[in-house]
C-alpha cells in the first residue's frame, strides 16, 4: 500500500565520491523503463553528468535531475556531487525531497566519508536510507560494517538484508521481513530460490535483531516479543514504514547498481515506504494555504507553494529555477510571485520538457523568472527567503585561488560570469582583496575551484590565470625618529614650495596609523595640514620593505611655507618625501597576519592534525571534543596566513577527505630571519 496519494515523489541520492550514486541513477531509470539502455560514467553515455566539466573528470560536478514512472507512480530524483567539495549541492537538494538514499560501499576504510552526509541527514530530520552498493565487491563480515555506519548515525542502522555467499563472492540476499531468499540474476529479476541451509541461523538471528530495534518505538510489538510471538509480515511492514517516515531508523538495503542487484526492492521500499509530499511538507512546517493538513478544503487548495532548491544558468535556455511544488498547481503563463511565468518544465538530465501545468509534488523548471532565488518560498504572489524552513546554511570557504583575465577586456565579463556561477553555488564566494588588491574566487577546495574555472571558459568563453593568492603582510618600525623635509621646485610662474617637520614613533600592535597636528604660529596654513597627512598616507601603503606600514603615529610639529608658491600638492609632495626619507632609518620589520583556526576531525585523526599545525609553524591552543558531533574534536591553533592558504588539501588528505576548518584574522606578528628576507625578496621582484 502506497502513501503518495497520487502525487509525484521525490528522492535525494548522496554519497561519497566513487560510491556509484549516478550509476544507481541509471540502474533505477532503467528498472523503470525509463531508458532504453543503461550507460556508463567511464563512457561518458549516462543520463546525467551532461556537463564538459563532468565528462571531463568522470564524476558529477552538479546535480541530476530525472523523472520516471513506476508502476503508475511518477518520481523525481536529484543524484548530487559526491565529492565532499561539491556537498553544498547535496545541502540544498535535501530540501526538496521526501526522503534520500544514502549510497555507501562496503569497505570499512571508507565510512567516516558517510558521516557528513549523516550528521545533516539527523540535523534536518530527513527520512533516509542506506543502499550499500557493490556488494559484489564486498570482503567484509557484514556486521562489522554496519558497526563501522553506526558510529557516525545518531539513528539506529535497521539491516534489511542478509547477504548469500558463495565462495567470496554475493550471489544474493535474504529479506527479513519476508523470510524469501533471492538469487540476483545479472541486469536481469532476482529469482526466488529456498533460504540456504547454512544461512538460517544467521537469518533468525538478524530478524530478530530487526524486531528488537522496531519494539523500541512500538509498546505492542515489545509485548509480542517478550511473548515469544512471531508478528506477522504486514505488522512488520507497517512499522518499518511508519518508522522511516519519522526519521526514527535508518533502513539498510544491499545490491550492485553496476549489475542491477537489488534495485527492484530497492524500488519498493521507495514506494511502500517513502513518504508523500504532503508528509514532508508538514514535516517542513509548510501547512496548506488553508490550514488544513493537505489544502483540500474549498477554493484554497490551489493556491501555490514552492521552494527554489537550484539556480541554473543554461546555455540556451539561461536563467532555471529548480523548484519543488508542495501545495497547489501551477500553469505555464499563470501568475507566480507576481509575475507571468513564461516558461514551465521538468529536467530529464541536461534536457528541458515542455510541460502545461504542474501540481503538488512535482519537481519543475522555471525559466526566465530573474527574481527567484535559492532558498526562496513562492506562492502565486510573492517570494522571499524560506526563513521559517530548517534551511541548511551555506558552507564556509576554506581556499582562494586569484583570477585573472587572459584578455583585459573581460574584466567586466568576469564579473558577470561570476555572480551567476555564485547564484548556481552559495559555496562559492569573490573576494576584491582590499590589502593585496587581487580578485580572489573563494570555494571549498582546489577541485571546486578548478571546476568553476573550466565553466568560465565552456559556458562563459572565458580564459583566466589561476594562482595562489598573496599572505596580506604588513610592516611596521620599531624606532621613532624626527625628520624635516622640503619640496621646491621652480618652473615659471608658481612655484611648489613646502617644508615640514615631523616626529614619527612606533605603536602597540594593532593601533594602526595615526596622524597628529601640533602645529603654533601658523607655520604651516591649517588648510595644507590635510594635504601632509595625504602624502603620508600615500606613502605608507607600500612601505621601505614594499608593504603596507601600520601601527606608527606621525607627528606634524613645525615648518615653512611661501605666500605664493605653497599649495596643497606641494605639501602632499613633501609629506610623501618626508615618510620615504624617514621611515628606513626607523628599522622597519615585517608583520606575519596570524589567524585564528578551528579545525575539525574524527578523532581518530587527532594526532595526524597536531604534527600538520607544527608543521606549518601553527601554534596549538588546545582541543577539545566537537560539540553534538560524537567521535569528532576540534583543534584550536594560531597559525600563519602564509601556511593556510593550501591547509585544507593536506587535511583531507590525512582525514578521508571529512576534515573542515574555520579561521579568522587574529593578529600581525613580527617576522624576521631569512623568512622574512624571502618574502621581501619575491615582493622586491613583482
Amino acid at each position: 500500500m502506497t502513501t503518495n496519494g497520487g502525487q509525484a515523489r521525490c528522492a535525494v541520492i548522496l554519497g561519497p565520491y566513487t560510491s556509484g550514486k549516478t550509476t544507481l541513477l541509471e540502474a533505477l531509470l532503467f528498472a523503470a523503463k525509463a531508458l532504453p539502455r543503461k550507460g556508463t560514467v567511464d563512457d561518458g553515455t549516462t543520463l546525467g553528468d551532461a556537463a564538459q566539466e563532468a565528462r571531463a573528470r568522470a564524476m558529477s560536478t552538479e546535480p541530476n535531475v530525472a523523472r520516471c514512472s513506476f508502476m503508475g507512480e511518477d518520481w523525481s530524483f536529484i543524484d548530487c556531487p559526491g565529492s565532499v567539495e561539491l556537498q553544498q549541492d547535496s545541502r540544498n537538494a535535501i530540501m526538496a525531497a521526501d526522503l534520500a538514499i544514502v549510497v555507501a560501499e562496503p569497505e570499512i576504510d571508507k565510512v567516516v566519508a558517510l558521516a557528513p552526509l549523516f550528521k545533516l541527514l539527523d540535523e534536518l530530520q530527513m527520512p533516509h536510507l542506506v543502499f550499500v552498493n557493490k556488494m559484489d565487491r564486498c570482503a567484509v563480515r557484514l556486521r562489522d560494517l554496519l558497526a563501522a555506519y553506526q558510529q557516525h548515525s545518531r539513528r539506529p542502522l535497521v539491516l534489511r538484508q542478509v547477504p548469500i555467499h558463495e565462495g567470496d563472492k554475493v550471489t544474493g540476499v535474504v529479506d527479513l521481513v519476508s523470510e524469501r531468499a533471492w538469487k540476483y540474476n545479472e541486469h536481469k529479476a532476482s529469482a526466488l530460490i529456498p533460504i540456504p541451509g547454512n544461512l538460517e541461523e544467521r537469518e533468525s538471528e538478524a530478524r530478530q535483531e530487526m524486531l528488537e530495534f522496531l519494539a523500541d518505538f512500538d509498546d505492542h510489538l515489545l509485548e509480542q516479543l517478550l511473548e515469544d510471538q512471531v508478528p506477522p509480515s504486514h505488522q512488520v511492514y507497517q512499522q518499518l514504514t511508519e518508522d522511516l517516515q519519522r526519521d526514527l531508523l535508518v533502513p539498510v538495503f544491499l545490491g550492485s547498481s553496476l549489475h542491477d542487484n537489488g534495485i527492484l526492492r530497492l524500488w519498493k521500499a521507495l514506494r511502500h515506504e517513502g513518504p508523500s509530499v504532503t508528509q514532508t511538507a508538514q514535516r517542513l512546517g509548510l501547512s496548506a494555504p488553508d490550514g488544513s493538513p493537505d489544502g483540500s478544503r474549498g477554493a484554497a487548495q490551489n493556491a501555490l507553494q514552492a521552494t527554489v532548491v537550484k539556480t541554473f544558468h543554461l546555455a540556451h535556455s539561461g536563467r532555471v529555477s529548480l523548484a519543488r511544488i508542495w501545495h497547489g498547481e501551477l500553469t505555464e503563463g499563470g501568475s507566480l510571485a507576481g509575475e507571468r511565468l513564461s516558461s514551465l518544465s521538468r529536467m530529464q538530465g541536461a534536457q528541458l520538457e515542455k510541460l502545461t501545468q504542474a501540481k503538488a509534488g512535482d519537481l519543475v523548471a522555471l525559466g526566465r523568472m530573474d527574481g527567484l532565488k535559492t532558498g526562496d518560498l513562492v506562492t502565486t504572489e510573492s517570494a522571499a527567503p524560506a526563513s521559517d524552513l530548517p534551511w541548511p546554511s551555506s558552507l564556509t570557504p576554506v581556499y582562494a585561488l586569484v583570477l585573472e583575465p587572459t584578455k583585459r577586456e573581460d574584466e567586466v565579463k568576469v564579473s558577470a560570469a561570476l555572480q551567476k556561477m555564485m547564484e548556481e553555488d552559495p559555496s562559492l564566494m569573490v573576494e576584491q582583496n582590499q590589502d593585496t588588491q587581487e580578485l580572489l574566487l573563494w570555494g571549498q577546495g582546489d577541485i571546486h575551484l578548478k571546476i568553476a574555472i573550466d565553466r568560465l571558459r565552456n559556458r562563459y568563453k572565458i580564459e583566466v590565470k589561476a594562482r595562489s593568492p598573496h599572505p596580506a603582510y604588513k610592516e611596521t618600525i620599531t624606532k621613532g625618529t624626527d625628520h624635516h623635509a622640503r619640496h621646491k621646485r621652480q618652473s615659471g610662474g608658481h612655484g611648489q614650495f613646502a617644508d615640514i617637520k615631523i616626529k614619527i614613533n612606533p605603536l602597540p600592535r594593532g593601533a594602526g596609523f595615526q596622524f597628529e597636528d601640533k602645529i603654533a604660529g601658523g607655520s604651516v596654513p591649517r588648510q595644507y595640514i590635510p594635504a601632509v597627512e595625504q602624502g603620508v598616507q600615500e606613502y605608507l601603503r607600500r612601505g621601505p620593505l614594499g608593504f603596507p606600514v601600520v601601527d606608527l603615529t606621525v607627528t606634524l610639529y613645525d615648518g615653512l611655507h611661501h605666500a605664493v608658491d605653497s599649495s596643497d600638492m606641494a605639501f602632499k609632495t613633501a609629506g610623501r618625501i618626508a615618510m620615504s626619507e624617514a621611515l628606513p632609518d626607523c628599522e622597519p620589520v615585517l608583520l606575519e597576519p596570524i589567524y585564528d583556526v578551528t579545525i575539525y576531525v574524527p578523532n581518530d585523526y587527532t594526532n595526524r592534525v597536531h604534527s600538520l599545525i607544527s608543521s606549518r609553524r601553527g601554534q596549538i591552543l588546545g582541543f577539545d571534543v566537537r560539540p553534538d558531533w560524537e567521535g569528532w574534536d576540534e583543534v584550536k591553533a594560531h597559525m600563519p596566513q602564509a601556511e593556510i592558504l593550501d591547509l585544507i588539501i593536506e587535511l583531507r588528505s590525512l582525514s578521508q577527505g571529512v576534515g573542515t576548518y574555520r579561521f579568522a584574522f587574529d593578529h600581525l606578528q613580527e617576522l624576521r630571519g631569512k623568512p622574512a628576507d624571502r618574502v621581501v625578496q619575491q615582493q622586491a621582484a613583482q
